[in-house]
């Protein structure tokens, strides 16, 4: 009987990815396409990506698939071959390879059927996701961050902007890109005059994000194509001012990449500079924040007093 979900401890897998020392890639794709029974495409899929050792988060549903993985370097290429003859559709699939490949990103595989790619909220049956704003890439978004007839939209959660972002780029904070979306049309109301660049991390929010302007009478509708990653990539391969400053944050063990040496986020517990984010220790909290290694060796990597308590207490009765 195959088995189509992995059964070994988080902890044993972490340790094995730890000791591997097998060059890995990481990258990330989408596409919305139709899929009529992501199930059976599901399992299909993580018995092919399991012998090719890949590990990751994929979300497969109706819409598409959604994937940010990592393949050993030698069988990257036959992933890719094994993804475009899965699907006619995936054929030239875009593949945001990482900026930083140096540092395991995944140490397990998990596929999961969901009813989005990208949870947006939206359950309004009129609305076209196909219908998206005019794609841009690297040259153009240097070139309109000079327009002061421009906006530059960031359709992430506020954590990853707080650590990079465009110059003069609108946040728009919050947790979710579910309640992003009307915050975005709310805030935006403005400049419905001006043209609307939106961007994100590998391109897949920022493109439903346009189509839902157009969907909202925006005119001018522009996005990234490939995201922070596609765009920080070319730049560097064409000689390319980098306009995006700081950190990109990523999903992953990572939590992110420098696209440039600026860090212009602070320490949550005591407001030094600082780009690091980390998961405080106690679990039942599991806050995400940004604490430098000074206030991680005071609080125990905990973000308050508090936690450090409670986690102090846990290790000393284990």
């Amino acid at each position: 009987m195959l088995v189509l979900h992995n059964k070994t401890s988080n902890q044993q897998l972490k340790t094995l990815m730890r000791k591997s020392t097998e060059p890995r890639t990481t990258v990330s794709f989408y596409k919305y396409c139709l899929i009529n029974n992501p199930q059976t495409f599901r399992d299909h899929l993580y018995i092919a990506f399991s012998k090719l050792k890949v590990l990751g988060r994929i979300y497969i549903a109706p819409e598409g698939i959604n994937a940010q993985i990592s393949v050993p370097t030698r069988l990257y290429k036959t992933m890719t071959q094994l993804l475009y003859q899965a699907r006619t559709d995936f054929y030239g699939l875009r593949m945001n390879i990482a900026l930083d490949n140096t540092r395991q990103s995944f140490w397990v595989l998990r596929i999961k059927v969901r009813n989005r790619i990208v949870a947006d909220g939206i359950k309004d049956r009129n609305f076209n996701p196909s219908n998206v704003g005019h794609y841009l890439q690297a040259k153009e978004v240097n070139s309109m961050l000079q327009d002061p007839d421009v906006v530059f939209v960031d359709m992430r959660n506020y954590y990853e902007y707080e650590v990079g972002h465009f110059n003069n780029a609108i946040e728009v904070p919050s947790h979710t890109f579910r309640d992003q979306l009307p915050m975005a049309v709310d805030i935006l109301q403005k400049y419905k005059e001006k043209k609307i660049v939106m961007y994100c991390t590998g391109g897949i929010r920022c493109e439903k994000a346009s189509a839902y302007m157009l969907y909202h009478g925006f005119k001018n509708v522009y996005h990234l194509e490939g995201g922070i990653i596609e765009y920080t990539r070319y730049a560097r391969e064409h000689g390319l001012p980098l306009m995006f400053i700081g950190k990109n944050f990523v999903f992953d063990e990572r939590m992110g990449e420098p696209v440039t040496n600026d860090v212009i986020s602070k320490c949550h517990q005591c407001g030094i500079s600082c780009d690091r984010h980390t998961n405080c220790l106690h679990n039942s909290c599991h806050l995400l924040f940004i604490q430098c290694s000074s206030c991680s060796e005071k609080y125990k990597g905990c973000c308050n007093s508090e936690c450090r308590e409670k986690l102090n207490t846990i290790n000393r009765q284990q």
